[in-house]
């Protein structure tokens, strides 16, 4: 495995070589009672920020083993699985078997070519900021205006370090590793005003930020011009 953080699609390949592996490095468990209640979760988040409609195409940004696809796909006119590891995208069809309305598509780790500009209606990603550099992040978030048609929606989270359970995070980080031992994957937090930054920045309208359960920040925004 690549000690780079930046080299996604080495790291994530490396991570996920089996069922177990891929599940744990997603979530930390294998269960699939527990998978299917996390993404009911997940979709409820959405509903609340930016709306789940079934004429929908909903696009997800490191879709992994497909965990929320699987969940939301009969609420919506197409679900879009990107991530950047083929293994995960192997295993999430295995999982998807039977569902009409998806697409899986393996990505660079950096952009969402090939899929065409303005031709979705929803981009999502969560649990996935922390996996990403700064800059990585931001760079999705341009790439979902892309793909997004005039008055689609974007979603985003990650670990609030500005949260008591945040900083936490933050600090079981720095101190468990020697900063030559810290693994590719290590989670990094993200703030409020980062999220904001970035939705502001990259163009987004109606642009909301909040945090929830003293742990996560939430980003949400449309994109100009309905």
């Amino acid at each position: 495995m690549s000690k780079l953080r930046g080299d996604y699609k080495s790291v994530w390949n490396s991570l996920s070589g089996s069922k177990r592996d891929a599940y744990l490095v997603v979530s930390g468990y294998t269960d699939e009672e527990k998978f299917h209640a996390d993404a009911e979760d997940t979709i409820d988040i959405l509903r609340e920020t930016v709306g789940v409609r079934p004429d929908d195409i909903f696009l997800e940004i490191g879709c992994g083993v497909g965990r929320v696809g699987r969940v939301l796909s009969p609420f919506v006119k197409q679900w879009i699985g990107c991530d950047v590891s083929a293994n995960m995208l192997r295993l999430a069809g295995r999982r998807l078997l039977g569902l009409p309305n998806i697409r899986l598509q393996e990505v660079s780790g950096y952009d969402l070519q090939p899929i065409a500009d303005a031709s979705v209606d929803v981009v999502y990603t969560t649990v996935v900021f922390m996996h990403l550099e700064e800059w990585d992040r931001y760079n999705y978030i341009l790439e979902a205006k892309r793909v997004l048609k005039p008055g689609g929606r974007f979603y985003c989270d990650n670990v609030d370090i500005a949260s008591p359970a945040g900083w936490a995070v933050f600090e079981e980080s720095r101190l468990g590793f020697k900063p030559q031992e810290r693994p590719a994957q290590i989670s990094k937090c993200s703030s409020q005003p980062e999220i904001q930054a970035f939705l502001t920045h990259a163009g987004f309208a109606e642009v909301h930020v909040a945090g929830r359960l003293n742990f996560w920040v939430y980003g949400w925004g449309t994109k100009p011009g309905a």
